[in-house]
């Protein structure tokens, strides 16, 4: 894995130049912040592809920088917190963070999730079809663009999100479950991730339907999973 651009943000130096080394070992340039004031500026100066940012910091903390970050752009967030409250969880994926690693953690289990996200979004078309534009409806997604639009409007969806709906609406009408969305988007083993795909899930809706509570498009199936409608 060559030529990616990672900015890591902390306020422990220790933890930056930590990860620093292992990304290093993978081929990976390192930018470093010490918060998320400090990683604002790196984003205006670099061409960043991913970015390892904490939780709780001075002066500008990771929720807020990255509700910021998420205004201007779609790059990967994977968010760093001590602690393993499920509120903190869905916070962060509430604000638009693709993933969430809790501290302690293993060095090489954090360079497994950075080069996945890596891939996943600078690859998004994985999935194969034969047509580079898919619709239903007003809905619209195009795989060479990368962009979504429902009703001639543009969506802004982070990389996570896209993949998500790439995968439902590539299969218009099949339903499915929470474990196969997990596995086929994260490609990792489904571990009691049914939050986190719920709340990705719950983003897409706020972001392509008129009324979330009354979905057009994506729609759940009680006790199985999610589909997009034909």
């Amino acid at each position: 894995m060559t030529n990616y651009n990672v900015l890591v943000v902390d306020d422990e130096r220790e933890i930056r130049d930590a990860i620093e080394i292992y990304l290093q070992s993978e081929s990976i340039t390192v930018y470093k912040a010490n918060d998320g004031l400090e990683a604002l500026d790196v984003l205006t100066e670099q061409d960043i592809h991913l970015i390892i940012l904490d939780i709780m910091m001075p002066r500008m903390d990771g929720i807020t920088a990255t509700f910021k970050i998420r205004q201007e752009k779609n790059i990967p967030i994977i968010m760093l917190s001590a602690k393993s409250e499920d509120t903190d969880k869905i916070l962060g994926l509430n604000v638009g963070a693709d993933d969430y690693v809790t501290k302690p953690f293993h060095p090489l289990e954090l360079v497994a999730r950075v080069k996945s996200q890596l891939r996943r979004y600078t690859n998004l078309g994985n999935y194969k079809s034969t047509e580079d534009e898919i619709q239903v409806r007003g809905l619209t997604l195009n795989k060479t663009t990368k962009t979504v639009t429902v009703d001639d409007n543009d969506v802004r969806l982070t990389a996570t999100e896209y993949k998500i709906l790439e995968l439902l609406m590539e299969n218009k009408g099949r339903v499915f479950s929470i474990e196969e969305i997990y596995e086929r988007v994260w490609r990792e083993p489904y571990l009691n991730a049914e939050n986190t795909v719920a709340v990705h899930v719950r983003r897409i809706r706020e972001k392509i339907e008129i009324n979330p509570k009354e979905p057009k498009y994506l729609k759940v199936v009680w006790g199985i999973g999610y589909k997009i409608e034909k």
